[in-house]
């Protein structure tokens, strides 16, 4: 039984070979009656920054796609040395980092920043104060801002709730100690937004009349004070005092520590700790955000009373936080809200034998309503 093979001769090669070869030659296309290379229609494509888009389909309105020339791209790749930073268009979002300045574009937090600033008028001044302290937004409607005067009703009836939240449970339980806590804090929180609303019902007609501050671009690594501070205290007679502070800041971590000495009659309180940032740009970086943050803190205590014959010593944590007003509505741009809230042990040590419980828990709470001075 035989075996067929297939039948290949020299001829046959060559002549296939010789056809490719002279078959190959530049890859060109037709485009709108110009023939391209393969180099200019890669060029030309979104591969290198081009537009996919047919030549006879019109482009999305806005769409703003650019066209990297042909020339300019063979000069990029051939050329040695560092590349161009891709430009992006103004429809992008996201921060554009800057190759030399080394700095990121502040985030897009600052929705109202480009908004045109209201005029100042007299009339919703003088509504915010009568009847605009009970009433809060009044001074914004009278100004045509419908807008910020909704926020500010609600803020209002917002803290008026949370207060009757709070303190119709502490009456009905009779102040008890088992739920006093947090229907206390709840009752806190409720003035707090009633307070700070009020304020900014203030700040949103007369911001108009001045410039806003600016979140400032950075804060000192290092903070020292040496001052003096007056001290009225009606079960003491000691009253002046040395007052020494200290802040380091090292990314989200900030140090503090504070003394306070009375060369007279020795009484000395010490404070010491540190606080994290949980959200919001680091204080040595301020200005890459708007001055939104939130930190937790943690700090200890010791005051020393001599004369009285005692000391005190203790602990506590809170969440501390500040918000940029200028999120709220371009009347407010240059102001803030700031809140905490924590819990505070603090211990009594006394000469001699002491039977009673001496461990004490309390509350801390603060809230307050500030402005940015300067230009970053």
């Amino acid at each position: 039984m035989g075996y067929g093979r297939p039948v290949w001769s020299t001829r046959a090669t060559f002549a296939v070979v010789l056809g490719l070869v002279l078959a190959s030659g530049g890859a060109r296309a037709q485009d709108g009656g110009d023939w391209l290379t393969a180099f200019e229609l890669l060029a030309s494509g979104p591969e290198l920054g081009g537009s996919d888009i047919p030549r006879d389909v019109p482009p999305r309105r806005g769409a703003g796609a650019s066209v990297v020339p042909p020339e300019v791209m063979a000069r990029v790749l051939t050329e040695e040395g560092p590349r161009p930073v891709p430009t992006a268009s103004a429809a992008e979002s996201g921060p554009v980092v800057g190759p030399e300045a080394g700095r990121v574009s502040p985030p897009r937090v600052r929705l109202t920043e480009g908004a045109p600033r209201p005029p100042f008028k007299v009339l919703p001044v003088a509504v915010a104060v009568v009847p605009g302290l009970v009433l809060h937004g009044l001074g914004a409607w009278t100004a045509g801002d419908a807008a910020t005067a909704r926020g500010l009703f609600a803020a209002e009836a917002i803290g008026l709730g949370l207060i009757g939240a709070g303190l119709v449970p502490i009456a009905l339980t009779g102040a008890s100690r088992k739920t006093i806590g947090p229907l206390y804090a709840v009752t806190l929180t409720g003035a707090g937004v009633f307070s700070l609303s009020m304020l900014a019902n203030l700040y949103a007609v007369t911001s108009p009349a001045f410039d806003p501050g600016q979140v400032p671009d950075t804060l000192p690594p290092l903070e020292f004070d040496l001052g003096y501070q007056y001290v009225y205290d009606a079960t003491a007679e000691y009253r002046n005092f040395f007052a020494l502070d200290a802040v380091a800041r090292l990314s989200a971590v900030r140090l503090e520590a504070s003394a306070r000495l009375a060369p007279d009659e020795g009484n000395t309180l010490i404070r010491a700790g540190a606080a994290y940032r949980l959200w919001g740009a680091p204080e040595r970086t301020l200005g890459l955000g708007d001055g939104t943050s939130l930190d937790v803190e943690g700090f200890a205590t010791y005051h020393r009373y001599p004369t009285e014959g005692f000391t005190m010593g203790g602990g506590e944590v809170a969440l501390k936080g500040r918000y940029a007003m200028a999120r709220f509505g371009p009347r407010f741009s240059g102001s803030f809200v700031e809140g905490g809230v924590g819990l505070s042990f603090q211990g009594y040590s006394y000469p001699g034998r002491v039977s009673d419980d001496n461990l004490y828990g309390q509350l801390l709470y603060t809230f307050g309503y500030g402005v940015w001075l300067g230009r970053g």
